[in-house]
């Protein structure tokens, strides 16, 4: 059993490939020409992550499916903008539309993690946000949850020491997110964040909320009622304090609020893959590390990726 202070980190992969790749112009490339900007990218979060909080343990977490069918079951309109409407179907599963010159870095990204000796975590059936989910729920130490999906502050719980590393800004200008934080933003804490995110809804993710009700009117509600039961319950009840027109708004939106929190609340149990997360301080595979950074024109960013590993 690890000892409960060591210090693991949860990565959500996607969101950091993604935000390197957008945020580094893809003109850098490998010798033979093929875009590496958001493998470096990528490799630079890690180490200024592994060296600014020094982490024991490190889960680089990927999408075993991206667009679960639990929850597209509940909401069809879950993600729904974000799927490919050209190209052949693979075995009617939903492909994510991810720029032509993304898709072949990515797996560049998980031979370096692996060649390094970070580990990758997956869960199938499962999203990303379920396995950050899962690793910080079974582990007894504290957890760093790296996202910028603030549907992940419902994990930011102060007395078991999780708190999310928000890089919506940026990796170096990341805020940490405690449950202090979302009481003075928000008026609630992680255990709120669900229900307050369901009652919100979230346009990105195709998730339409309830009508008339923003973010501080879902803050107040289950602050005053406790959670999104007792919000329902007290639309149901005519002697409740709610007011007629959200008391309306709420029972018209019965339907939205059966399905929401299938949708909206992480899996905490997905069977994540079995893997090592323990963070070595030389790389697995020197060999092989070697040999991607001189193919892929990496080897400044494999340095100090090495570099973070021995100092941290």
């Amino acid at each position: 059993m690890a000892k409960a202070e060591e210090r693991l980190m949860v990565l959500d992969t996607p969101t950091l490939y993604f935000r390197a790749f957008f945020g580094i112009p893809d003109t850098i490339t490998s010798p033979d020409g093929m875009p590496v900007n958001a493998v470096r990218g990528t490799l630079d979060f890690v180490s200024h992550l592994i060296t600014a909080y020094r982490p024991d343990r490190v889960a680089a977490c990927f999408d075993a499916d991206w667009r679960p069918a639990f929850r597209v079951e509940a909401i069809a309109s879950y993600k729904a903008h974000r799927v490919l409407e050209e190209g052949p179907a693979i075995e009617d599963v939903d492909v994510e539309v991810v720029p032509d010159a993304l898709s072949p870095q990515i797996p560049v990204i998980e031979a370096v993690l692996d060649a390094a000796g970070i580990a990758r975590a997956e869960a199938p059936g499962f999203e990303a946000d379920d396995v950050l989910a899962t690793l910080a729920e079974r582990w007894p130490g504290p957890v760093d949850v790296v996202t910028m999906d603030r549907d992940l502050y419902q994990m930011v719980d102060d007395a078991r020491e999780v708190r999310v590393l928000n890089i919506g800004k940026g990796v170096a200008k990341l805020e940490v997110v405690t449950d202090a934080v979302l009481r003075e933003k928000y008026g609630i804490s992680g255990t709120d964040y669900a229900d307050f995110a369901v009652l919100r809804g979230d346009p990105s993710d195709g998730l339409p909320g309830v009508a008339g009700i923003g973010e501080k009117s879902a803050a107040a509600l289950v602050s005053a009622y406790g959670d999104l039961a007792g919000v329902r319950a007290a639309a149901a009840d005519p002697a409740s304090s709610l007011k007629p027109a959200q008391r309306k708004r709420i029972i018209d939106a019965a339907a939205y609020l059966d399905a929401a929190p299938i949708v909206v609340r992480v899996v905490r149990n997905a069977p994540v893959v079995e893997h090592d997360d323990r963070l070595p301080r030389t790389p697995k595979d020197p060999v092989l590390l070697a040999a991607l950074a001189e193919k892929y024109g990496l080897k400044t960013v494999v340095a100090r990726l090495t570099k973070a590993l021995a100092e941290r």
